[in-house]
């Protein structure tokens, strides 16, 4: 029996992973539950799996979380706040950790989990992209397993040969795949007329708002072009991303011998995150088999640049190395809030995180306070840009 804890357990991730939990009773078992402001839904998830713990983002969510589970006779305790998150993703009594807590929220219990040596099954992309030296070493020192969710690390993971650099060394490069979003085809001359309810409209996957807009401006793939980098020691020139409309292949790896591995599958994450619990093991994710015969033509093309600037603002960001990933990260969620909110255009999300970026501190990425330290700059000068939209 592996006892988790899930942080994030209100969004899409966390959805799928209890869902997951659910088919497995005799291997599974919930230990903590945490979510930010959504006290319903937490209620109800703990009436159903009986959290030993249950975490909220604020002292008035967490009574208010209390008081309806001690009127059903509930006797999960009740934390909230950084520390609380903290504590579930590292008590001696959990085996692995679901980290799902969308952005730069998620880092510090993320790390927690790694330092705590646990099986870390990471869906925060943001805590490699923000502090990836630091999180691997933490791994390392610690004696963590580190698996990657999101699907394209997790179809690579399961494509790359044995952890030795003999087999290592025929890797060429690793491949990630893009759906493109709901605006691959659409005249950029319209895109800054776009809204948010349109830009949440993914056309395959089912995601939250804040990941539903990084997907439609392709930061998403950005972001996760900078985990790869930490996930596989791979070097910018070394990872390629590729728009593939269908979501069928999740990504590939490229070998010097001309080989090309894929990963197929229909797009639903209950995969990658089954891979991810019984890993090194499968088992069944509740996930329909593909069947090739039916799924029509697979496509493959190169993303545009000039639709999709964000993308090539992580790289140049990837590049820059040190705090520039974690400036990229702090200003991409500050204009995506901002957009949400109806105050900015669809396209001055990628004018914000520019402006942030060219700003950016030198400096290492060594230091938790350091990286903490660029992340709140970049959100005072993204609010700046934000006050004065010209000079975005």
């Amino acid at each position: 029996m592996r006892r988790i804890t899930v942080l994030g357990a209100t969004g899409s991730i966390g959805d799928s992973t209890l869902d997951v939990i659910k088919r497995h009773p005799e291997r599974y078992a919930v230990h903590a539950l945490t979510a930010h402001r959504q006290v319903d839904k937490l209620a109800a998830l703990c009436r159903e799996f009986r959290p030993a713990h249950a975490v909220m983002g604020t002292a008035e969510a967490a009574a208010e979380l209390q008081a309806l589970l001690r009127a059903d006779g509930i006797k999960t305790e009740v934390g909230y706040g950084e520390a609380a998150l903290e504590a579930v993703a590292t008590d001696a009594a959990v085996d692995a950790v679901m980290a799902a807590i969308v952005g730069a929220a998620g880092l510090r219990p993320s790390l927690a989990a790694a330092r705590a040596g646990k099986r870390v099954l990471l869906a925060n992309k943001e805590a490699l992209v923000m502090s990836g030296r630091i999180f691997m070493d933490a791994v390392r020192e610690h004696g963590a397993t580190l698996l990657p969710i999101d699907s394209e690390h997790n179809a690579i993971f399961q494509c790359l040969p044995a952890d030795d650099p003999r087999y290592r060394a025929g890797v060429a490069k690793v491949v990630l795949t893009a759906s493109g979003g709901p605006f691959r085809t659409r005249d950029p001359d319209s895109l800054h007329d776009i809204t948010p309810d349109e830009a949440c409209a993914h056309p395959n996957w089912v995601m939250g708002r804040k990941i539903s807009v990084d997907s439609a401006t392709m930061m998403n793939k950005g972001l996760e072009v900078i985990e790869a980098h930490w996930l596989f020691g791979a070097p910018a020139e070394r990872i390629e991303v590729l728009i593939h409309p269908q979501s069928i292949v999740h990504s590939m790896v490229s070998y010097a011998d001309g080989s090309v591995l894929a990963q197929l599958g229909n797009p639903d994450m209950r995969t990658p995150i089954a891979y991810g619990m019984a890993y090194p093991e499968r088992i069944d994710a509740g996930v329909s088999p593909l069947n090739l015969a039916t799924a029509g033509a697979l496509s493959f093309e190169t993303p545009d640049l000039v639709r999709f600037p964000c993308l090539g603002l992580a790289f140049d960001a990837l590049r820059a190395g040190g705090l520039a990933p974690a400036v990229l990260n702090a200003a991409n969620e500050v204009a995506v809030e901002a957009f949400l909110q109806g105050r900015i255009r669809f396209t001055d999300i990628a004018r914000v995180v520019a402006g942030v970026l060219a700003r950016a501190p030198g400096g290492n990425a060594d230091t938790l306070e350091a990286v903490l330290g660029a992340d709140q700059d970049a959100r005072r000068r993204a609010g700046e840009l934000l006050e004065n939209r010209g000079s975005c």
